[in-house]
């Protein structure tokens, strides 16, 4: 069992920037692709970007290459999100999830291969 806990959202304005920070605490010496998800009000849950707590490559969706950096530091069991240059299409729950297998193109994205989520932190920006 994993249990995670995201912060660190807010208001901010448009150009601005925020870091998002997600806490793990139980079984966290296991293998895990970690990922960022976002939801708007009224729309289905997505992807944001996805690292494996052990190596191997980040995945970004288009919107958020060149202005998030997603990253894990395992002696904290805590992952972050860097947001950069937030737009107001930017505002989102966001949530963190953990799943047991090996981050890939093709799979990180499927809410369904995540077995752990946070409650989610609220990030709004305004223009």
């Amino acid at each position: 069992q994993v249990q995670l806990v995201e912060s660190g959202g807010g208001s901010v304005q448009a150009g601005e920037s925020l870091r998002l920070s997600c806490e793990a605490s139980g079984n966290t010496a296991k293998r895990y692709c970690m990922a960022w998800f976002r939801q708007e009000s009224g729309k289905e849950r997505e992807g944001v970007t996805a690292v494996y707590t052990h190596g191997g490559g980040t995945y970004y969706t288009d919107s958020a290459k060149g202005r998030f950096t997603i990253s894990h530091d395992g002696a904290k069991a805590t992952l972050y999100l860097q947001m950069d240059s937030l737009k107001p299409e930017d505002t989102a729950m966001y949530y963190c999830a953990a799943g047991n297998f090996v981050c890939g193109a093709g799979s990180w994205q499927r809410k369904s291969q995540y077995n752990y989520w946070g409650q989610g932190t609220q990030v709004t920006v305004s223009s």
